[in-house]
């Protein structure tokens, strides 16, 4: 558990905690979308697919912008030891896996109330 909050805080706060509450709400929502098989879940399944790929958008903007303040901080002061270019290069990248992480749950409970339903 102090891992994973380690890899949140490292990942960028502003990124990292958003989208776990966006992975939490897609896990509801599956979870509200199989109690309720019976019914029609397009709506869930079409807010469940949005969410999700709102997701993944969010962790590329998180890459991203790490990416730009990294540059910014190499550019001013100057050489920088490669370690150190690798170290911000993977925490950069915490937040598109965890966005990608995301998407792929959402879109397994998709795949998989749709193929429960027929």
């Amino acid at each position: 558990m102090t891992q994973l909050l380690q890899r949140l805080n490292e990942g960028g706060p502003y990124f990292m905690y958003p989208a776990l509450i966006i992975l939490i709400l897609i896990l509801i929502l599956i979870t509200k979308a199989f109690l309720n098989l019976k019914n029609d879940n397009s709506k869930n399944l079409s807010l469940i697919s949005s969410i999700g790929l709102f997701a993944l958008i969010w962790g590329f903007l998180g890459q991203l912008l790490g990416l730009i303040q990294a540059f910014d901080y190499i550019q001013v002061a100057g050489e920088i030891p490669t370690t150190i270019l690798v170290g911000g290069l993977k925490v950069s990248m915490l937040s598109t896996t965890f966005g990608v992480i995301i998407f792929l749950i959402s879109k397994l409970g998709i795949i998989t109330l749709t193929w429960m339903k027929k």
